[in-house]
């Protein structure tokens, strides 16, 4: 039986959730759009620490709230508390920009703390994994290279020498990657091998001789110069790995098990994007409907327009689908514990409409706000420029159309004659043969 009710302990602490960052995280958010103090000025020193300060207070509240990592099982210091309940929660945190952090799930952590849980010794465990889930370091995942975001293109290599490997090659659009701590890095260990053998992953310090931030690309809508500012927060950096030698136990997993071990983290990632996509594609039809009771068009209410009200409408009923279909596939995660071939078609699928939808709903937005929405001074702004991104992390939207297709079509075969099966002449005449013998038993 299919159930998304919760215990009414847990509805509890959705809704606290829900007070929390209107509250808390949505001032947060506004006021780092800007940084500045009422009359203009920018803030001192004292004054970030006071924030910092702040930031780590809402942390506590969250940890006391025993909701700090909540997409950690038990054995990882995490409640455990199932797909289902964590796409529950990353609706509401969907909504905001600094959530995830002030709850310890923010990306791209929580996919490398599954990486090293799944793959890591326990020294590796105890030296990166732990500072992550105590939210002390920071990290960041270097695969998709300059030239490629395909594996079988990947050039970036690792080679050992004697006791150390030695990481030659570039990587792009590593998410986080100038301010890390540290970084997971996918290098080509053996390029004869077949393709999913090809490649290793290896934990390194961002500090090791031989990294070098080339620039820390950011996404639309912001200054290039802020490209060249390599010591900043945020951005998606562009690394130059120079003969970075590392100790040969900085092996993350088995070597050339790199692509297969990845999966693990981008599966995950990619459920915790379609949640959160149903936060943010819910806010845009909150803004949607509230203009279209606020603003008049020659005399009438927007929302007294029929091209409006089919606006909100489809736009009600593609998120209503959508949210379904997400814990649904939460669900048969839930069940199963596995990423199965089926589940795969699920995942697949949400992360397609993730992306079709945050396009749609944020589009008909903006339309409906007129001026106003193009304007930078309501949050459709920044969805808008965020909305291209969903077709693009984690796989292109193309990608997985393709492997939805391949994997749909493993439960089907071709018809085995001329016509197919469904064909009527011949269904017609396998039916007259059985009423046939029917009769004349």
């Amino acid at each position: 039986m299919i159930n998304f009710d919760v215990e009414p302990e847990f509805q509890e602490q959705i809704d606290w959730v829900e007070k929390f960052a209107k509250e808390e995280i949505e001032p947060l958010d506004n006021f780092f759009r800007i940084g500045k103090t009422k009359d203009g000025e920018p803030l001192t020193k004292e004054g970030w620490n006071a924030i910092r300060r702040h930031i780590e207070h809402l942390k506590q509240r969250v940890k006391d709230q025993g909701l700090w990592g909540f997409h950690l099982g038990p054995e990882l210091g995490g409640p455990g508390l199932g797909q289902v309940k964590l796409c529950l929660l990353n609706e509401k945190l969907g909504r905001t920009r600094m959530g995830p952090t002030l709850f310890g799930c923010q990306a791209p952590d929580t996919g490398n703390m599954e990486l090293i849980a799944h793959n890591g010794t326990e020294d590796q465990k105890k030296n990166y994994m732990q500072p992550l889930l105590e939210g002390t370091k920071r990290s960041a995942y270097s695969m998709t290279e300059p030239h490629a975001g395909e594996p079988g293109e990947f050039i970036c290599s690792a080679q050992r020498d004697g006791d150390q490997w030695v990481i030659s090659g570039e990587k792009w659009f590593t998410s986080n990657g100038a301010n890390a701590d540290f970084l997971i890095v996918m290098a080509i260990t053996n390029p004869d091998a077949p393709l999913m053998e090809r490649a290793s992953m290896f934990l390194v310090d961002r500090d090791t001789p031989g990294v070098e931030i080339v620039r820390n690309v950011h996404t639309i809508g912001t200054s290039l110069q802020e490209n060249y500012n390599t010591s900043g927060g945020g951005g998606h950096a562009y690394i130059r790995y120079n003969d970075v030698r590392i100790p040969r136990e900085n092996l993350l997993g088995e070597e050339g098990a790199g692509f297969v071990g990845s999966q693990t983290r981008l599966s995950g990632g990619r459920v915790h994007h379609a949640m959160r996509a149903v936060g943010t594609c819910t806010k845009a039809l909150d803004m949607m409907c509230e203009r279209a009771l606020s603003r008049k068009s020659k005399g009438q209410l927007l929302s007294e327009l029929q091209m409006v009200q089919q606006d909100i409408a489809d736009s009600y009923v593609e998120l209503t689908q959508f949210r379904l279909h997400v814990l649904y596939t939460a669900w048969l995660i839930d069940k199963t514990q596995a990423y199965s071939r089926e589940i795969r078609k699920h995942i697949a699928s949400i992360k397609i409409t993730a992306a079709k939808l945050n396009h749609d709903i944020v589009y008909r937005a903006i339309h409906l706000h007129g001026a106003l929405g193009m304007s930078n001074e309501t949050p459709l702004a920044d969805m808008w420029m965020a909305a291209p991104q969903m077709g693009i992390q984690d796989g292109a939207t193309e990608a997985h159309k393709s492997n939805l297709t391949k994997l749909l079509l493993r439960d089907y075969d071709a018809s085995p004659d001329l016509f197919p099966t469904y064909h009527l002449p011949k269904l017609i005449e396998a039916a007259q043969d059985k009423i046939e013998s029917i009769i004349s038993a």
